[in-house]
């Protein structure tokens, strides 16, 4: 004989504690005042020794009288209230106060702070204030900057050794199909913000997820949202929400799109227009401007890298120094990507007889880890990325950009789905964000996506912070080859 087991008591949804006042969001608030109110005096101790440090070097050059240090600082005291505040206004509208995982680095300090600086010169014209030089907010900034990405780089590489000693883990599960699942995971890598996660379990979006969040305290679910019902989905969320777990939804390719959809207002239904992801006007001028002011700026400077390079390639092997690849551009028009020569001789020739070895997933790209062809100077080049530095002259001719969709060769482009040629409205990059996720270690729908982020949210410091992550990549070697 079996029981049914007694009814449940109804209960007013109304009595379940709110998320925000269960205990992950509160002691996540804790944690979040912490290291802001750490950030603010990390920026603080920046602030000040970068200021005093810039009013020291001109007492130095400018008053042949001995250095008083006690004045320095009075000087600095009638200011730093005013500084303070406007350092920390704009710091927060820039992001740099924002949770671990989204905080930008000195790609975003550096901007930040010149324009604390411009603001501050506007001030002090607009007030009447006397000036000796105005050469202070440019030292001023150059200094201060420096120190505070410099102070945030290692209170960041302390935190997060803390975090990893502490075994600090973000419990996450994934749910969605078992292919949908083992894509996700291997975008994700092993760590976000700083902080490693701990997948405790992979489900399908059923009852399984019902279970899993009964089971034990999680921090997250991670959602590959393939073919789940919306009502479904909602109810994932909501189960969730219920005790204290995020959920983060890993959207399809093609959802990407609609980010950059405006609403169409005076119709019966809601209608939005689907606008092409390019740039126009302002912030195509702008982003030709960066291109250049930067791109002359590697070449004059690194003129002389230049010179060895083609030095070591000339001698190492038979060939040019230099090698024009067929690439695909803006507009799906075909131009030539200069690059210091990396294989032998002909080896576009060879290419067909190693189909077979292409490591690339899906065989969209041709990627191959110990390619034959390449010289041993060449794979040097490749593995810091130094064959590409010629490109800069296709940026200068405005074939290319320093920052967009990496351009694919005509045997890749040739392979690709209609819908992965919008990537082609913008000009091609010498680095993006595929290079600074992954590089090679990423499939090629992984590039699609990232590409489509980076249209739909582009601005100039999203590329200031790209061009100053590439160099870390490509010293760490990731997926490079």
């Amino acid at each position: 004989m079996t029981t049914n087991p007694a009814p449940r008591p109804p209960e007013d949804v109304r009595a379940v504690r709110p998320y925000l006042f269960t205990r992950t969001p509160v002691r996540t608030l804790a944690r979040r005042l912490v290291s802001m109110l750490t950030l603010v005096l990390v920026d603080i101790c920046g602030l000040v020794i970068g200021l005093y440090a810039a009013l020291a070097l001109r007492a130095a050059i400018f008053d042949p009288k001995p250095i008083l240090w006690g004045f320095l600082w009075d000087q600095e005291t009638k200011w730093l209230p005013f500084l303070l505040l406007l350092l920390v206004l704009v710091f927060w509208r820039a992001g740099l106060y924002a949770p671990r995982e989204l905080r930008e680095g000195a790609g975003r300090v550096f901007p930040s702070v010149f324009l604390v600086a411009i603001l501050s010169l506007a001030f002090a014209i607009g007030t009447g204030q006397h000036f000796t030089t105005f050469g202070l907010y440019v030292v001023g900034a150059v200094f201060v900057a420096a120190l505070i990405g410099l102070f945030r780089a290692s209170y960041e590489t302390a935190t997060g050794i803390a975090l990893r000693g502490l075994g600090v883990r973000r419990k996450v599960v994934l749910v969605g199909d078992p292919d949908a699942r083992a894509a996700l995971r291997t975008s994700l890598g092993e760590t976000r913000g700083g902080i490693e996660y701990a997948f405790v379990g992979e489900i399908e979006p059923g009852p399984q997820v019902d279970e899993a969040l009964a089971r034990e305290p999680l921090d997250e679910l991670l959602v590959a949202d393939t073919g789940i019902e919306e009502a479904r989905l909602l109810e994932i969320v909501e189960a969730a929400h219920r005790r204290g777990v995020k959920v983060r939804v890993a959207p399809r390719t093609t959802e990407l799109l609609i980010q950059r959809g405006e609403y169409v207002p005076g119709q019966g239904v809601p209608l939005f227009e689907l606008r092409p992801p390019m740039f126009a006007g302002t912030d195509f001028a702008t982003k030709r401007a960066f291109d250049l002011l930067v791109g002359s700026l590697i070449v004059v400077v690194g003129l002389p890298v230049w010179l060895v390079i083609a030095l070591a390639v000339k001698l190492s092997s038979r060939g040019p120094v230099f090698y024009a690849d067929a690439r695909i551009g803006l507009g799906e028009t075909e131009f030539r990507m200069l690059k210091f020569r990396t294989m032998v001789e002909g080896a576009d020739r060879q290419k067909a007889a190693l189909e077979r070895a292409n490591e690339s997933a899906g065989g969209v790209l041709f990627k191959i880890r110990d390619d034959p062809r390449i010289t041993r100077v060449g794979r040097m080049l490749r593995r810091l990325s130094l064959d590409e530095i010629p490109n800069v002259i296709n940026v200068l001719r405005g074939e290319m950009s320093l920052v967009g969709p990496r351009p694919l060769p005509i045997r890749d482009y040739e392979r690709l789905e209609p819908w992965h040629r919008r990537r082609y409205l913008v000009l091609p990059g010498m680095t993006g964000l595929w290079q600074i996720a992954g590089r090679s270690d990423l499939s090629f729908d992984d590039l699609v996506r990232l590409d489509f982020y980076y249209l739909e949210n582009w601005s100039i410091w999203l590329d200031v912070t790209i061009l100053f992550k590439t160099p870390f990549v490509v010293l760490g070697r990731k997926g490079a080859y």
